[in-house]
């Protein structure tokens, strides 16, 4: 698939999936007591306000990118470790249900519930990436390692002296991330998708009956 072909294809998933997950980021620690995410504008549905421009192109070319992550000042926080571990949870959390609202529609196409014109195939292609995309964006930012959703949701459930200890290892988290992606790129043995594709074919299968081919 050209890179024109897979803008227009995989374009429209990746914008609703990113979009909603750095909402309920910005949603979640508004509604705690931060409202930093809000004043700066990023409490929106307009995917401009979240899209990195790099981290977008990266996505078509290298299948690996980024959002510009959410602002969040823990200090606005009644409880900060705690209040934190719900504000990175509720991006995880908004991509699995995005998926389940995929999986409805696919399954409705499915049972032949929904009258549509021919030629909707392509449509229904893209319904199925939206379901693996927003699967594949779920769990592996759940995986704990900075700056990663996972670490936030991970020191929030550990004891203070345990969080403070694991906070300290967190500035080399970005390049653990770096240096196991790119190794995966080189060996052509993605470390990532071995964690999390067992769990994207469940969830894929759960609520679609779609099997994404891990096994």
């Amino acid at each position: 698939m050209d890179l024109i072909n897979k803008i227009l294809f995989a374009g429209p998933p990746i914008l609703i999936a990113l979009t909603f997950h750095e909402y309920a980021h910005a949603y979640v620690a508004n509604r705690l007591g931060d409202p930093t995410a809000r004043l700066m504008g990023r409490l929106t549905l307009n995917p401009l306000k979240h899209l990195d421009p790099f981290g977008t192109i990266l996505l078509f070319i290298a299948n690996f990118g980024w959002a510009k992550p959410v602002p969040v000042d823990p200090s606005n926080f009644k409880n900060p470790p705690r209040d934190m571990l719900w504000v990175a949870l509720a991006g995880p959390v908004s991509n699995v249900i995005l998926a389940a609202v995929f999986s409805a529609i696919y399954r409705m196409n499915e049972a032949n519930l929904l009258q549509l014109p021919e030629g909707s195939g392509f449509f229904f292609s893209m319904v199925r990436y939206a379901i693996f995309i927003n699967l594949v964006l779920a769990f592996f930012n759940l995986i704990p390692i900075q700056p990663l959703d996972g670490s936030k949701i991970l020191s929030g459930l550990l004891s203070p002296e345990a969080a403070r200890r694991y906070a300290r290892f967190e500035s080399y988290g970005p390049f653990v991330l770096i240096g196991l992606i790119i190794f995966g790129q080189v060996a052509g043995v993605s470390i990532f998708w071995r964690i999390i594709g067992p769990l994207v074919d469940l969830f894929g299968w759960l609520l679609a009956g779609i099997r994404f081919g891990y096994f």
